[in-house]
């Protein structure tokens, strides 16, 4: 059975941390991906996905950051949880952009499972310093109204209680248009990719600190 999976970014907390910069140990202010196949490029040319052109965009602000995606098709919030204190080890970013939980919810794992293993995700990145951007889901109306406003909540709640940059709605400006997804219904393809970034750039946007042109 096809299911076309909303991918919902609620409310946006406006309360965003002054923009990142390089600390002195490292040449390069690294943004890190942690997400499932919406991130990783499910279906699509590495070349089209919302994160290489998101590299792309970041080239063109300053070179000094650099985009590292270790999204996995099919991730779900405890494997996010599993791998995330060595992902921050090994590669220091300054920012972490986490969004997973909607394979967690198409399986039915309970909202509170959902909801430790996300903040254990935050609190992990916090004591690492990175600065964590959430992305919240939302599951089709099929899984009951009380299951689907439940986990709808959680990410507003888990936005607001660490005060953390919200991702609205990941999908807005197509989600109710079948020709910009794969022939699956639920991956967005490679014509949706912009839109992504769009979307995802507004809540990145105000961590960026541009690079300014030394006069010469």
């Amino acid at each position: 059975m096809k299911i076309l999976l909303s991918i919902i970014f609620l409310f946006v907390n406006f309360t965003f941390p002054a923009s990142i910069e390089a600390d002195t140990h490292q040449d390069k202010i690294t943004i890190l991906i942690l997400g499932d196949s919406l991130s990783a490029g499910y279906g699509l040319s590495t070349e089209s996905s919302w994160v290489a052109l998101l590299k792309n965009k970041l080239q063109n602000e300053s070179p000094n950051y650099q985009v590292i995606n270790i999204s996995i098709s099919g991730e779900t919030t405890l494997g996010g949880r599993n791998r995330i204190e060595q992902a921050l080890k090994s590669h220091r970013p300054n920012i972490i952009i986490i969004g997973l939980g909607a394979n967690d919810g198409l399986r039915g794992t309970s909202i509170q499972t959902i909801n430790d293993n996300l903040e254990m995700i935050i609190e992990t990145c916090q004591r690492y310093h990175a600065a964590p951007i959430l992305v919240g889901m939302q599951l089709p109306p099929n899984y009951g109204i009380a299951y689907t406003q439940k986990f709808r909540h959680l990410y507003q709640q888990l936005s607001s209680r660490y005060q953390l940059p919200f991702i609205p709605f990941l999908l807005e400006g197509f989600a109710d248009k079948r020709d910009y997804f794969l022939a699956d219904g639920i991956h967005p393809n490679a014509a949706a990719q912009t839109i992504i970034l769009e979307n995802i750039w507004k809540a990145l946007h105000p961590l960026i600190k541009p690079q300014t042109q030394k006069e010469g």
